[in-house]
This record gives structure tokens, C-alpha cells and sequence, in this order.
């Protein structure tokens, strides 16, 4: 299938645009492949109204909220960007309001609404021809919506159009990329906007900034800029996936507010701390609201494996029963926090700081306006000598738990120099995708001696709650000790992930 369900309860689109003239004769759609018949035509009558801020922030993000009646879909729609050529639709009633749209609508799009009123901007009236494409089985492949629209801004004139749109129902990206092309040689051409509301209000949005091909000689506060930009819009690309508990979502949204994090230390040289220090106090904030809910994912996935790698007969008592309650528990509580603050005015202050991460967030100093390869490496290299200084504490550990937190320490470092490495990558290529490769491996071996770290507490309070209900406890015990032990393998290994510093970073 082409797209899916999301935990939203949403239908992820696949879908391409072409604009057309008014008098484009459509193809036949014949000789496409997996296409046996096209079904007859249904012709719909759409009327839809657009709900946005007074400074357009929905479609600034190419996001759409609408009203819409007509067709098969009446209701309300929110459609948010996902990938290339790919948005997730969530679909709710109609209802009585026609001003109002849904607070499950509404909160999805919070992240860039925030605190802002939603108002009617624009409506649309459009003529749709319905043109399906059937497989051998008279499965619906894709659709190819021929529409001609009338839309306007709802306190002006507008205009007329027409245009072509080509959704993935059954189908895969081949069909997708046959009908398009069919399309092109009849004479469409890509649509020159995102969507119908963008071509009604394009006038009135607000400039972006343009992307700008970056190199060794560009000055080093512009790379500093693009990747604070890059990693802001990532995160905020994650918080309705976050917010409705998709797979991966908090994960991806910690990780996007640490790089921030990790940017905003790495390239302090070119910033103004004014303006970023108390903004990396708020990104630890977040991720600290974000990190109780991963870490009960992974400790949990961790327990159950190691659970599954012992012998019936050492597992005494409801072992792995009481880990699904108790982790079950952590990571359903850490997401009501989650969902909570993420409707906080200080989540939408951090949102407002991260907006306004643009040239003055630079230090008034020289250093930001000097060549990126006369002051990166050095950045850089700051970073990767940090692990080696919190490496050489770790190897003269001489407990347990001294080992446990400078290991943590070192992890710390080698993710910190890995994400200053991939944020030049773009500018010094190679060498940044190798050190960027070596800090993974090194993260990754640390990575398993924290979650262990961690793992272990849980075990531990687990024997004890075991214990007090009667129940032996000799499993959590004997996983405890099994958890240490291959911690202290994986520690024997991390030296020799450090080698010595590359070249360009001298």
C-alpha cells in the first residue's frame, strides 16, 4: 500500500500537482503500469474554508487546516507536511460549528498555532472530475483529480485556476512517476505551489529564508545559522508526531533538541550569549520532558530481551510480568507530561526563541564573519578533545559507579563531538562524515553502558517491590549481574574507538 494510518487516526497522502490550462485535454492513462481500467468519471462539487493566524503561521509551514463540504470527505481537514511528495491527512466531522474547528485538529498543529487565535482566510469552490485507476482486481490504484477552482482571500478579489492532482491509493511511486510523466508530455507541469491556499495567498506571506549554497569559504556564522534553522524546523516537525505517540516520534524530537542544544555550546565562539544561553537552558528543559518517556522505551525493550535470553527455570516468579507493569506505567505517565507541557507557555516561548534564530543571534565580534575554514576545525576539534580529556578520567575509575558516570561523561562528549562534525559535513564533506562515524560507534558502545547504568537501578527497585510482595527475587539479582557484565565488556572497547585527531581539524 502507499500511505497508512497514523496513531492520529490520520491517512498518510502521497500525492503530486500539476498545473494546467483551462482548456488541457487530459491523457487516456493507458499502457501504465499495473493499470487494467479506468473507472468511469464522478464529477464533485467542493466549497471549502481556510482557518490559519492573522501572520499565516499554518501555511508559513505548510500546513493547511479547512472546512470542507462536497464529496466524499466532508469534514474537517488537517494536512501536515511529512516527506517529499507525502502529508498526513487527519479527518474529523463536520459538526454544528463552522468557525470553530476541533481542539484534536487544533492541538495537532499547536506547535506553530501556539497561543494564537485561528481565523477564516481564504475559501475555495471547486469543480473536481474524479479519474480512477484500477488494477486486474478493480482495486483503486491511484486517483487523478482534475479541478477547476475559484479561490480568494475572504476579505478580497481572487482568481481562477486549474490544475491536476495524481494521489497514490494502491499504487506504488512507479505509477506515481508514470502518471506524472504522461501528464508533463500532455503538457502539465509541476505546480508551481504547494497548495491551492498558497496560490491564494502567496502575496501576503511572509518572506522566507532562502536557502544558500554554503562552502569552506562562506562566513562561519551563516553555517552556524543554517544548521540552528535546519534542526529548529526538525523539531518542530516532530511535535504532532510526538504529541499522538507515533513510533520513533519522541525519539526523533529529543534528538533534534539536542542537537540544538549541542549546536548552540559547540559554535558559542559566534553567538551572542544573551540571546542563546537562557534558549539552551529552556532545549535542556525540553529534553528532559522528552527523555523520562524514551528512557522507559528503551529500558524496557532492553529488560524484555534479556529476559528472553535466559533459561525458564531462572525465572522465578512473575519476572517479566511485573517489567511490562512497572515500564508500562513510567512511559504512560512520562507521555502525559510530555503532552501536557507541550501546551505550556514556556514550550511556546522556546518555539518564539527558536523563530528568531537569524542573523542577530550572532556575536557582534569578527569571528562569525570570518572564512568557516579558518574557524570550524578548530570548533570542532574543541569538541573531539573533550572526549579524550573524559575518556582518560574514565580509564582511572576505580568503582563501579565511578566507572558508570564517567563513561556517561565520555558519551556525553563523543555525541556532542558528533553532532558538531555532521553539522559541517555539508562544507567539509569526508573528513566530518568520518569523525562523525567514529563518535556514533563510540556513542553507541556508551550508549548500551548507560541504558545498563540505568537498567540496573530499575532492576534493583524491581527485587525490592518483588520482595516486599512475597515473591523471590533472585531473577532481578541474577539479570542485575548479567547486565554489569557485559557493561564491563563494552568498556574494555571504548579506548580503541579514540584514535588520533584527523588532519583537518589541526
Amino acid at each position: 500500500m502507499a500511505g497508512g494510518m497514523s496513531a492520529a487516526g490520520g491517512h498518510v497522502e502521497i500525492e503530486r500537482k500539476f498545473d494546467a490550462d483551462l482548456t488541457f485535454p487530459l491523457p487516456e492513462f493507458l499502457d501504465l503500469p499495473g493499470v487494467a481500467t479506468l473507472e468511469q468519471p464522478v464529477e464533485q462539487h467542493l466549497e471549502a474554508t481556510y482557518f490559519d493566524t492573522v501572520d499565516l503561521r499554518l501555511l508559513r509551514h505548510a500546513t493547511t487546516l479547512r472546512r470542507r463540504t462536497g464529496g466524499a470527505d466532508d469534514g474537517w481537514h488537517l494536512k501536515l507536511p511529512k516527506a517529499a511528495d507525502e502529508r498526513l491527512e487527519v479527518h474529523r466531522p463536520l459538526g454544528r460549528s463552522v468557525r470553530t474547528p476541533p481542539k484534536a485538529l487544533t492541538d495537532l498543529a499547536r506547535v506553530h498555532i501556539r497561543d494564537q487565535e485561528l481565523l477564516p482566510v481564504a475559501s475555495l469552490v471547486t469543480r473536481r472530475t474524479v479519474h480512477r485507476l484500477l488494477d486486474e482486481k478493480g482495486e483503486v490504484l491511484a486517483e487523478v483529480a482534475d479541478d477547476h477552482v475559484a479561490g480568494k482571500p475572504l476579505d478580497a478579489d481572487g482568481g481562477t485556476w486549474r490544475e491536476v492532482e495524481v494521489e497514490l491509493v494502491g499504487g506504488d511511486r512507479e505509477l506515481l512517476d508514470a502518471v506524472g510523466a504522461q501528464l508533463r508530455r500532455a503538457g502539465c507541469s509541476p505546480a508551481t505551489t504547494s497548495s491551492k491556499l498558497h496560490r491564494v495567498l502567496r502575496d501576503r506571506m511572509a518572506p522566507e529564508h532562502k536557502p544558500v549554497e554554503l562552502s569552506r569559504k562562506s562566513p562561519a556564522g551563516d553555517v552556524a545559522l543554517a544548521h540552528l534553522r535546519e534542526q529548529s524546523a526538525a523539531l518542530m516537525a516532530w511535535d504532532p508526531y510526538t504529541r499522538t505517540n507515533e513510533p520513533d516520534a519522541v525519539h526523533k524530537m529529543r534528538v533534534s533538541t539536542r542537537r540544538l542544544r549541542s549546536a548552540l555550546a559547540t559554535y558559542r565562539p559566534l553567538l551572542d550569549v544573551a540571546v542563546t544561553e537562557p534558549l539552551r537552558a529552556e532545549l535542556k528543559w525540553l529534553g528532559g520532558v522528552l527523555g523520562e518517556a524514551r528512557d522507559a522505551e528503551v529500558i524496557h525493550e532492553r529488560l524484555n530481551r534479556l529476559v528472553s535470553e535466559q533459561p525458564p527455570e531462572l525465572l522465578l516468579g512473575p519476572v517479566r510480568r511485573r517489567i511490562d507493569l512497572e515500564m508500562r506505567q513510567r512511559h504512560r505517565a512520562a507521555l502525559a507530561t510530555i503532552r501536557t507541557e507541550l501546551k505550556s507557555e514556556r514550550y511556546f516561548r522556546l518555539l518564539d526563541s527558536l523563530d528568531g534564530l537569524d542573523g542577530a543571534a550572532l556575536s557582534a565580534e569578527s569571528k562569525a564573519k570570518r572564512k568557516a575554514s579558518a574557524v570550524l576545525p578548530r570548533l570542532v576539534a574543541k569538541t573531539r578533545r573533550r572526549v579524550l580529556q573524559a575518556a582518560e578520567l574514565a580509564q582511572s575509575a576505580e568503582s563501579a559507579e565511578q566507572v558508570d558516570r564517567q563513561l556517561h561523561e565520555v558519551r556525553k562528549a563523543a555525541k556532542r563531538a558528533r553532532y558538531a562534525a555532521e553539522s559541517v559535513a555539508a562544507v567539509f564533506g569526508a573528513p566530518a562524515d568520518s569523525l562523525a562515524a567514529e563518535m556514533e560507534d563510540l556513542q553507541e558502545i556508551l550508549g548500551c553502558q548507560q541504558d545498563g547504568a540505568a537498567s540496573r537501578e530499575v532492576l534493583r527497585q524491581l527485587g525490592a517491590q518483588a520482595h516486599l510482595a512475597g515473591e523471590n527475587g533472585f531473577s532481578f539479582g541474577l539479570l542485575h549481574g548479567l547486565d554489569r557484565r557485559s557493561g564491563d565488556d563494552r568498556y574494555r572497547a571504548v579506548m580503541q574507538a579514540v584514535q588520533d585527531e584527523p588532519a583537518w581539524l589541526r
